[in-house]
């Protein structure tokens, strides 16, 4: 009988405290002036219906509020969310103004050690810092050789694939090429993944792994270092695609420490284990982690964009004669070999990689970003210090104020904005901006211009079993997720006439 009493008054008081956190939320939290549904404000738990027992649906949850309350809401108790493209650059801001992370929200990414799930704005500059002089403009045109080398390699497995009338998964063939791309840059070697039969998959395959569990790491982020503990059995058991790269990473990381130079410069794996850097900041899981971020984000985020633009100039004869006509201006011949620089004063074909990033998205997930010390001033309303505040290129893309029927893929919108001396780019947000921008958007740049330009001054295709409703965003697993997964795109290839 006690016993029963001791529990009924447990319960009471839990009921207790659940009431007054409630009102406390409602009523008397710093965010209670914000607009949003009573709901979200009160618990997590209606973000945790919408992102896990409805896997990945939340965003479309956040649409109908900001449809209902306006461009800024209160999306759980903690966080705001803002969708006004022209206050983007206040939440994701330049060095000059400090933004951390939320350290609710990194274990999304189940990298502890990567410069991604760097909370404090000290430890991601320094962790950035690293790497940065890798991926400048100067750095990544030295590469332009050696990309152009892979991405010639393509064009010849895709003219064998044209004489033989194969159909080709030109998602899978693309996922091989930035693999490639990206982990000769880490340890100067790559693993032929173009030469694969298959067109080898496993960077691909584990990334797919990953966002699987994005939204289940961050509400239970102990499953994120639990992991780490796991056996390679067990791992391979649970998520076998990034166990297979993690088997892949360790023969890639001995590789990179001892192939310590490629060419003049030292390798990044070499770099990230220099013995001047700090013990903790290069210990095994760290450079894994870093590694594993570096390879998915180098692999998955270029070949989607590449996969898109060979949906959108199959699908758009007009698009197609009108960027292979411009193409011959700089390659007269089939073999010509323009350089980057060339190729980016070509300003259809600009337009329509820029068209082919807006409609990839890149991440969709929001990306939350603390201000520690300023308050920021979103109209009427004051957000303060410390608020985690969000936005997302998914809305941004789709702003039909900025783009006009922004579910049209039309390249003629970033030349006409460019004659009236609009800078439309200024939304163009695939790779977020301020600190926390994505560190590889020259190399994405480099290999998006090289490998359009020979891919469409080659092939025409004819698509199978590939549609305009496979592109469309249906769930958001950080990447955009469509009814097939990734972006795919079948396709029996074709020569262009020169």
């Amino acid at each position: 009988m006690e016993d029963m009493l001791r529990l009924w008054i447990a319960l009471a008081g839990f009921g207790v405290y659940l009431s007054l956190r409630t009102v406390y939320r409602l009523y008397f939290h710093p965010l209670s002036h914000i607009p949003g549904p009573k709901l979200t404000a009160c618990t997590h738990l209606y973000e945790f219906y919408h992102n896990i027992i409805r896997p990945g649906m939340f965003l479309f949850e956040i649409e109908k509020m900001h449809q209902q309350y306006g461009p800024i809401v209160r999306i759980n108790p903690r966080e705001i969310h803002i969708c006004d493209p022209d206050f983007y650059d206040e939440i994701y801001a330049s060095s000059s103004r400090r933004r951390d992370k939320d350290p609710k929200y990194v274990p999304t990414y189940a990298l502890p050690g990567s410069m991604v799930a760097a909370v404090s704005h000290e430890q991601h500059r320094f962790r950035r810092g690293i790497l940065k002089d890798f991926f400048s403009r100067r750095s990544v045109a030295e590469l332009s050789d050696s990309v152009n080398e892979r991405v010639q390699k393509l064009m010849t497995r895709f003219e064998v694939e044209r004489m033989n009338q194969t159909i080709v998964s030109l998602d899978d063939a693309f996922s091989a090429l930035s693999s490639d791309i990206i982990t000769a840059y880490c340890c100067g070697k790559d693993w032929d993944f173009i030469e694969d039969e298959n067109f080898r998959s496993d960077v691909r395959n584990a990334a797919e792994n990953a966002i699987a569990f994005t939204h289940i790491s961050r509400f239970v982020p102990w499953l994120v270092y639990a992991m780490s503990a796991l056996s390679p059995k067990t791992m391979a058991f649970i998520m076998p695609g990034k166990a297979k790269l993690f088997e892949f990473l360790e023969a890639f990381l001995e590789y990179g420490k001892m192939e310590s130079y490629t060419g003049k410069r030292k390798t990044m794996v070499a770099t990230l284990a220099d013995e001047s850097i700090p013990a903790k900041e290069r210990d095994y899981y760290r450079l894994r982690d870093e590694t594993f971020g570096l390879i998915a984000a180098g692999t998955e985020t270029t070949a989607k964009v590449l996969t898109a633009a060979s949906f959108y100039m199959t699908n758009d004869r007009r698009v197609r004669e009108t960027l292979q006509a411009e193409l011959k201006q700089v390659m007269p011949t089939l073999d010509s070999r323009p350089t980057w620089a060339e190729l980016e004063k070509l300003p259809y074909l600009s337009a329509f990689i820029n068209e082919c990033l807006r409609l990839a998205y890149g991440i969709t997930a929001r990306l939350p970003r603390v201000a520690p010390t300023e308050s920021l001033q979103y109209k009427e309303y004051t957000i303060p210090p410390g608020t985690p505040v969000s936005s997302s290129t998914y809305f941004i893309h789709n702003n039909a104020y900025i783009f006009p029927e922004p579910d049209t893929f039309r390249p003629e919108r970033w030349i006409e904005a460019a004659e009236k001396g609009e800078n439309l780019k200024k939304y163009l947000v695939t790779f977020n901006r301020g600190t926390r921008g994505c560190i590889g958007i020259n190399l994405a740049h480099l290999e998006l211009f090289l490998t359009i330009a020979h891919f469409a001054r080659r092939f025409n295709m004819e698509l199978h079993n590939t549609e305009l409703e496979d592109f469309r965003i249906v769930r958001d697993m950080t990447m955009g997720v469509t009814r097939r997964g990734g972006f795919k795109v079948y396709a029996r290839l074709s020569r262009v006439d020169e």
